[in-house]
């Protein structure tokens, strides 16, 4: 996606430090290497109801410790708005949680399809060797609420043991 009126922003290591779980890992690494960038195309102002924003996600192999390289997380402002994500290329995991904290995943690969519903937090972990490329369509009324995954974390972190992504308790 690229041309007007698509905007982009990028996460490095130094901005996602408070999502990794391993600080010691985390500081051995280079803190401004890209972890993932996002483009998007907002064709109405945000918060307008019933509109739609498109975006695409580029995130980085990689791990902090046994931590796969994922996005930040949140949850919707406006918890009636759903979120559809698309998988072009890549492997990884939707990572999602509901109100009670519990966790779980959807494995992304080339095609699958994820609807993820409105009051569901939700984080994308790349779990491959390759960049995880994956399209998002949204309300533009959904709104952004990253405070509670910054308080709270998720109830699970997605971790690699013996070459296989799996959840351990708490962030």
């Amino acid at each position: 996606m690229t041309g007007e009126p698509v905007l982009e922003s990028f996460k490095t290591l130094r901005d996602l430090a408070a999502v990794f779980h391993d600080r010691a890992a985390h500081g051995r690494l280079d803190p401004a290497r890209e972890v993932y960038r996002v483009r998007s195309w907002l064709p109405v102002s945000p918060g307008t109801e019933g509109g739609l924003f498109w975006g695409v996600t580029v995130l980085q192999p990689g791990k902090v410790g046994d931590e796969y390289f994922m996005t930040h997380g949140h949850f919707h402002s406006n918890p009636t708005r759903a979120e559809y994500y698309a998988t072009v290329s890549g492997s990884g995991m939707l990572i999602r949680m509901d109100a009670e904290r519990r966790t779980w995943g959807e494995t992304m690969t080339p095609g699958s399809l994820h609807y993820i519903r409105g009051e569901h937090a939700h984080r994308v972990a790349n779990t491959g060797n390759a960049p995880l490329v994956f399209w998002a369509c949204w309300g533009s009324d959904a709104g952004y609420d990253y405070g509670t995954i910054a308080e709270r974390g998720f109830g699970a972190r997605l971790v690699e043991r013996d070459g296989q992504p799996v959840f351990v308790s708490g962030d």
